[in-house]
């Protein structure tokens, strides 16, 4: 089970994403993934799309979704697999998670505005598809568009990253909160990316074990930011933790992301696959 190529982590026009739901649905047949799951940021709303895309090329699908998360001073991401789409806790968690990205994009523009950058919140709206999930990826597209950066990697070594202009901190969920909404709605909750947090080891160590403790299941081991080595490690934390382990892309853009859909190593043999315990989840 664990050579599948599964792609459990993805982004649409939905929320910070450049492709539709239905477009990426084509995309991840033709580069051969045999699962497929739509994540957004903190909605849900393209998951019937992308579920009939999926069984209109012959893949299987998991419902998904990502949410934001405060811990420690940091944002992290957890990734809901399995769940079902009209849990009311879930759709208001979201809601309240998505409410304040509307005035936090207008303290990034006014602080983008201070260092010359005029316009920004304009410009970054032309990028977002939902109003309501308008992030620091969109004004990344707008600053790149305008030449002010190369590309979206420049970006984020010059803007809207801690100590530079047109940061804007965000408080999310609580990580208690995103994992229950998670397994209420019948879902599996999954530490997305784990190897692009600031944490310290102890940090780290208390992630995953108030994660667990919450009834946190699984944790991305081989996902489009991790190298090699850092496969290795988070599929020994996994063992650690006794946690299943989840594959995806983070796939956001074509010129974008450094992993296409479905291109990833398979999961290490010797770990449980997330979707093994989903398999009654599987459409």
């Amino acid at each position: 089970m664990s050579i599948l190529n599964a792609d459990l982590h993805c982004h649409s026009v939905v929320s910070d994403g450049t492709m539709t739901p239905e477009d990426l649905a084509a995309r991840a047949a033709q580069n051969g993934v045999e699962l497929w799951a739509l994540t957004d940021h903190d909605e849900i709303g393209g998951q019937r799309r992308a579920a009939e895309a999926a069984r209109a090329h012959g893949m299987r699908y998991l419902t998904g979704t990502e949410i934001s998360v405060t811990f420690a001073g940091e944002t992290v991401h957890i990734v809901g697999l399995g769940f079902d789409p009209d849990d009311a806790g879930m759709r208001h968690g979201l809601v309240e998670t998505r409410g304040g990205r509307g005035a936090r994009a207008l303290e990034i523009a006014a602080g983008l505005a201070q260092v010359g950058i005029r316009n920004a919140y304009e410009g970054a709206l032309k990028y977002v598809g939902n109003p309501e999930l308008i992030s620091r990826t969109h004004f990344a597209r707008f600053l790149v568009e305008t030449g002010a950066c190369r590309d979206t990697s420049e970006v984020f070594r010059r803007y809207l990253t801690e100590g530079k202009p047109g940061y804007v901190p965000h408080r999310w969920a609580s990580l208690k909160n995103a994992v229950q909404w998670i397994t209420d709605a019948g879902g599996l909750a999954v530490i997305a990316h784990p190897a692009r947090y600031k944490f310290t080891a102890n940090e780290e160590y208390a992630l995953f074990t108030e994660f667990k403790a919450h009834g946190g299941r699984g944790v991305e081991v081989v996902t489009g930011s991790h190298t090699a080595a850092e496969y290795v490690k988070y599929a020994e934390t996994a063992k650690e933790f006794g946690l299943a382990a989840s594959r995806g892309s983070d796939f956001h853009s074509p010129g974008e992301s450094h992993t296409d859909l479905g291109r990833l190593p398979y999961l290490p043999g010797e770990l449980t696959p997330v979707w093994e315990l989903l398999a009654d989840r599987i459409q």
